[in-house]
């Protein structure tokens, strides 16, 4: 028999499922994907099926397998990376969730981070964990459950109940309820999690009134989670790699020395930069969190967080009627030279790092006669690569306060970054190159990749840097003094909207 050699990734997201079958160089055999149903049972609150995101997810894995042409046998490793801090409380004897899981996106939790930030602990929360008190982060929601749910109090002081974000729930059953466990770059979601010790930090969990009996086991990011029960994909196979689905992209993008930023544009954007095996406090509005880790010594990266980046197209789509579809987007900003001075400010939920403004809204400003559809879809394009400007010059702030080191180049990824619009405006706003990978399946082959380190597929991180490819690099063409006095238009449009 051959011996075994694909990896197999399982990337469950906000919006759907995926398994996809790499090769050990990184290339794409098969990929499946099925949708997750959005449940919201009333403003600010976002739900999801915990048994169908592993109903959905295994069936991914099967059809993926099959189109690949293979068996469990020839699978190396099982790779998972996931959507972050959603919140999964389940029976540890019957396996049933007690509740929907708790979307990222919920902010029914609020109120508790009001009452944090009352008692003073907003600090001390910042220095153990590296983030801002938010209902963003697993810690309250995992509160709210315990005080909601009828009885739930009771089980949970008698150890009958197990928590988990995504990775664990799905390791869980992967598992067949024998592994409880999750990684560092999830556990340090949680706000929970002290990411100095690598531990569950006791007085947080107190200070949230949590059973310890709850919480998973931590471990480094490529390391033995267990093993795929056999009858689930017909044949056992180990769980090797587990990240959540940002720190897995850094990963993907070979981003292993500190410095070096990626960039994914979804939905919202999310851009990390790693800082090493040193803890840095942003001193510009962004979070620290711990990044994948190969080893059981701690390794840092920096993070901001864009609400909306593509969304901002959904809205051209759905909310404007300016396109059909999503695809159109770039044709018809590329139909007029540029926005003609109509800035487009997507604050519809607020605005993310590096301003934390919850209050602000949407706005479109220097609107003339002239102006066209076309000029509001290139500003609203334009808006994306605006947001992450602003985060990318906020990291370089604190890289240089950090190592005197700027940023050289940025790695993006992610489906908005297919737009070849954007990311030559986003060079040339930066100043610096972008660069687009010749895999931007990026979140799910970092998981493929921390599998395979575990397994042996490879020695060490040095033959993944070897294997990340750059399919275009973007330069910068804009002169430096034209792309501050954009930047200072886009700011000046910012303030506007909080007024």
């Amino acid at each position: 028999m051959s011996q075994p050699t694909y990896l197999l990734a399982l990337d469950q997201g906000t919006s759907s499922s995926r398994s996809i079958v790499f090769t050990p160089e990184g290339g794409i055999v098969a990929m499946a994907q099925k949708e997750l149903t959005q449940i919201y049972p009333q403003p600010g609150w976002v739900e999801h099926d915990a048994l169908e995101i592993w109903r959905i997810q295994l069936a991914t894995a099967r059809e993926a397998l099959a189109k690949a042409g293979i068996t469990a046998a020839q699978v190396k490793a099982v790779g998972i990376t996931n959507q972050r801090e959603t919140t999964v409380v389940w029976n540890r004897k019957t396996g049933q969730p007690i509740h929907h899981a708790i979307v990222w996106q919920d902010r029914r939790a609020e109120p508790t981070c009001a009452e944090l930030r009352a008692k003073g602990l907003a600090d001390t929360i910042r220095d153990k964990t590296g983030l801002l008190v938010d209902a963003y982060f697993s810690g309250t929601k995992l509160k709210w459950l315990l005080d909601h749910v009828p009885g739930a109090r009771a089980q949970a002081a008698n150890g009958e109940l197990a928590f988990g974000t995504i990775d664990s729930w799905l390791i869980w059953q992967l598992t067949e309820g024998r592994v409880h466990v999750t990684d560092v770059s999830n556990a340090s979601r949680t706000m929970l999690f002290n990411v100095h010790t690598n531990l569950w930090d006791e007085d947080l969990l107190a200070a949230l009134d949590i059973p310890a009996s709850l919480m998973p086991a931590v471990q480094p990011s490529a390391s033995l989670f267990g093993e795929v029960a056999p009858e689930l994909l017909g044949g056992t196979i180990p769980i090797g790699g587990v990240a959540g689905d940002q720190q897995s992209a850094l990963f993907g993008q070979a981003c292993f020395k500190a410095g070096m930023v990626k960039n994914t544009y979804g939905t919202g954007c999310f851009m990390l930069m790693h800082t090493g095996h040193s803890f840095q406090t942003s001193h510009n509005g962004l979070i620290t969190t711990s990044a994948a880790q190969t080893t059981a010594q701690p390794e840092f990266a920096l993070e901001g967080s864009v609400f909306v980046g593509g969304a901002v197209v959904q809205w051209l789509r759905d909310g404007l009627h300016a396109i059909q579809g999503s695809g159109e987007v770039q044709s018809l900003a590329q139909s007029v030279p540029d926005a003609g001075g109509v800035i487009v400010v997507p604050a519809f939920t607020g605005l993310g790092a590096p301003y934390w403004k919850p209050d602000a809204r949407g706005s479109i400003t220097g609107l003339t006669r002239g102006s066209t559809l076309a000029h509001i879809a290139r500003a609203a394009l334009e808006s994306i690569a605006f947001q992450s400007a602003a985060l990318l010059q906020a990291m370089s702030r604190d890289a240089v306060r950090a190592r005197g080191a700027q940023v050289s180049e940025l790695r993006v990824d992610g489906g908005a970054c297919v737009n070849d619009l954007l990311m030559q405006f986003q060079a040339d706003l930066l100043g610096i190159p972008v660069v687009r990978p010749a895999v931007t399946e990026t979140t799910a082959l970092g998981a493929a990749y921390l599998a395979g380190l575990t397994t042996g597929a490879y020695r060490s991180t040095d033959e993944l840097t070897d294997l990340w490819k750059a399919e275009r690099r973007f330069l910068p063409t804009m002169a430096p003094e034209r792309a501050k006095e954009r930047m200072a238009q886009w700011e000046h449009a910012v303030r506007q909207t909080t007024l």
